[in-house]
């Protein structure tokens, strides 16, 4: 073979083997990319249904839970969930136990202070769940009651503590909701305070038991947000952006009337 020959040759080679290795389809890059996507450590307690809860084998669902599928299609990263007990959460996030907290978190100036939160996802209430009879219509009915159940450190308890003061025997404290709607409806509580897409949601599996929900204009409106560490931006825009995303392609509307169509 001649030189120049040769040299045609091995160009063609060349050639070949960068078709080869070098271009990737689009199916391709795409399945490389999720394989490489960084996997986000996301806790919750699931406990407080419809926005998380657990099913007959333990796996969690909910708002939240298709809220951050969705995100993490929209920004294309990976989830791992883990169900704890709600007074664990904020102090795993901040340990570096877990990356990102999404469980109907209330954001207030005081959480601000320790965490960072994505702009807000959800807007609600806190509202007064009473049995039949107990003619609870204010708030200054509620100081009248014996005894108030709320969830410990959450905001239903922020706000019985602010009406009825932080070390009142009246205010009665409950790790989960489970418990202190449990308590309620075996006649133990009065009254119990809550967020109010959860007490409307418990009032819509249970309609026979005779509940009623009681808003009042004392309790202000308040916003869930997505917390993270204090200071990780990269988390903190990556979840910003993909909730603007899933907002805007309609994915979001189409989650929150899957739960919260009337």
């Amino acid at each position: 073979m001649n030189m120049k020959k040769w040299i045609a040759a091995a160009l063609a080679c060349s050639a070949l083997a960068l078709g080869a290795c070098g271009g990737q389809s689009g199916t391709d890059k795409a399945a490389a990319t999720q394989t490489d996507a960084k996997v986000y450590r996301v806790s919750m307690n699931a406990e407080f249904a419809p926005f998380e809860s657990q099913d007959a084998n333990n796996n969690v669902e909910g708002f939240d839970v298709d809220l951050m599928n969705a995100l993490s299609q929209a920004g294309n990263f990976k989830v791992e969930y883990k169900h704890q007990p709600w007074d664990s959460l904020f102090p795993a996030l901040k340990n570096g136990d877990t990356d990102i907290v999404i469980s109907a978190v209330t954001i207030t100036d005081e959480r601000k202070q320790t965490m960072d939160f994505t702009e807000p996802y959800f807007e609600i209430t806190q509202v007064i769940l009473v049995p039949e009879g107990k003619g609870v219509k204010s708030v200054e009915d509620l100081k009248k009651v014996n005894r108030v159940g709320v969830v410990t450190g959450q905001t239903g308890d922020f706000a019985a503590s602010k009406i009825l003061g932080n070390d009142s025997p009246k205010v009665a404290r409950f790790e989960t909701l489970p418990l202190v709607i449990k308590e309620l409806e075996n006649g133990g509580l009065d009254a119990v305070i809550s967020d109010s897409a959860v007490i409307g949601n418990y009032l819509k599996h249970n309609s026979n038991k005779g509940f009623t929900m009681v808003e009042v204009p004392d309790f202000e409106t308040e916003h869930y947000g997505i917390a993270v560490r204090k200071g990780d931006e990269a988390a903190l825009n990556m979840l910003n952006d993909a909730l603007k995303k899933v907002r805007e392609n309609g994915e979001y509307d189409k989650i929150h009337d899957q739960y919260f169509a009337k």
